[in-house]
């Protein structure tokens, strides 16, 4: 599973000016590393709170001194801390499912120790019920997306400081046209992703209230605006539809050695190529410009798809890696995820997501939506019966057969338990008024 360009990739290497027909033909090189289906991985954040009382806020502090006790341990998984603190551990690629479970429990089992000593736990949800935003890292980057995403309202700083996925990554697939060709894949991600999102829904609360939505952290990659977080249109070839998106995508920032990076505003990769103002654009910042841009499934070589909420249970995100990795390397499973979630297509209007109806019911309203509920019974369905053919062991199919009971064939999401928490007649009274529902 390639990383073309993660931190620049390739791109680094070439510092002249680029041309438009070079990035088309750059992205389109580098974005989609066709090939039988080899690797999975996944990256999995995880808010960090109070061990006995999550209520309460971390000082930056003490989150300072627990994350150089992590920097002393030896992990197989790169570790990572993102703008509001968040902790995410980005496995390497892995050769089956069950050698990606393996390295990554390992690897969060190591961390769990060394943040237990100091007070604080790992909490698998999408978006921080109690505490309102809050920056913990102060870098060129995150004050320029800051600064940038600020343009559209405030669901930039929820997403960057209080939200947190599970994000599976998998091989674009064959060149060639049938079930596990990338083209399909493609197709299937901007389709299933809306049913993932439906059954993992689970950030219905912000600052302690519910929000009218079984995934606000979904709501707030809508707000970001389409140019940032959306897909390209649908219906295109990948490839030129990636390229094409990349090129009309707003630029976040410019870099420059000293002082705060500069920001525009409106201006699209292809006019900074074009006007080369302020200064001409470079394979280099090609690369960084790749990385500012959030679809819901990111071609980085390989595909990264982003929709998932984070998971309750020290081992809930297995059940998203394994549902996703079966319905997509399996070809009856992928087969069957296509047949049951064709029908919901038009549903999306032939608008990209996330900003189409489709995914905007499925953040709203998780699996209570009747046509979200069906198609994801038909998927637990195809997973539960692929699973053992990817080499899953028996706890992943109890848990992954425990989690269609409990929530998928009832109409429910982690969501609906954590509401189930609070006083559901007092809090939904008094819900927060901007999330409209």
């Amino acid at each position: 599973m390639s990383d073309s360009y993660s931190d620049g990739g390739d791109c680094t290497e070439h510092r002249t000016a680029v041309t438009e027909a070079e990035v088309e033909a750059l992205v389109r090189g580098i974005c989609f590393k066709t090939g039988p289906p080899r690797t999975v991985g996944v990256e999995v954040e995880w808010l960090v709170h109070e061990l006995r009382r999550p209520q309460l806020p971390v000082t930056p502090e003490r989150l300072e001194a627990a994350y150089a006790a992590l920097r002393t341990v030896p992990l197989r998984s790169p570790l990572t801390v993102e703008p509001g603190g968040q902790l995410e551990l980005s496995s390497p690629p892995a050769a089956s499912l069950m050698e990606c479970v393996g390295t990554v429990s390992a690897d969060l089992d190591a961390v769990r120790a060394v943040l237990a000593g100091h007070g604080l736990e790992l909490s698998g949800v999408g978006h921080d019920p109690w505490h309102a935003p809050r920056r913990f890292l102060r870098e060129p980057r995150y004050d320029a997306m800051e600064a940038c995403l600020d343009r559209t309202g405030t669901a930039g700083r929820h997403m960057m400081c209080a939200s947190a996925s599970v994000q599976v990554c998998l091989d674009a697939g064959h060149e060639e046209p049938g079930p596990l060709g990338y083209e399909r894949r493609w197709w299937l991600a901007h389709h299933l992703g809306a049913v993932l999102v439906a059954a993992f829904a689970n950030s219905p609360l912000v600052d302690g209230r519910p929000t009218g939505w079984k995934s606000a952290r979904q709501l707030m990659w809508t707000r970001i605006g389409a140019g940032r977080a959306g897909a390209p249109p649908p219906g295109g070839e990948p490839r030129a539809a990636w390229a094409r998106h990349v090129l009309e995508a707003p630029v976040m920032c410019v870099r420059r050695d000293g002082g705060p990076w500069h920001v525009p505003e409106g201006l699209p990769f292809r006019e900074w190529i074009r006007t080369r103002a302020p200064r001409p654009p470079t394979r280099e910042d090609l690369g960084y410009h790749l990385t500012t841009l959030f679809p819901p499934v990111r071609p980085r070589g390989h595909l990264e798809l982003r929709m998932i909420d984070a998971q309750p249970g020290e081992d809930g995100w297995i059940v998203p890696l394994a549902v996703t990795a079966a319905l997509f390397d399996d070809p009856e499973a992928a087969e069957s995820a296509h047949r049951a979630v064709k029908p919901l297509a038009e549903r999306a209007l032939k608008l990209p997501a996330p900003h189409n109806p489709l995914w905007i019911e499925a953040a709203r309203r998780g699996l209570a939506d009747p046509e979200l509920r069906d198609a994801a019974v038909a998927c637990f369905a195809a997973a539960l019966e692929a699973l053992p053919r990817l080499g899953a062991t028996s706890a992943v199919l109890d848990a992954v057969a425990e989690y269609a009971d409990r929530h998928v064939t009832r109409g429910r999401c982690p969501a609906d338990d954590l509401l189930d928490r609070v006083d559901g007649t007092r809090a939904r009274a008094h819900a927060r008024k901007d999330f409209p529902t």
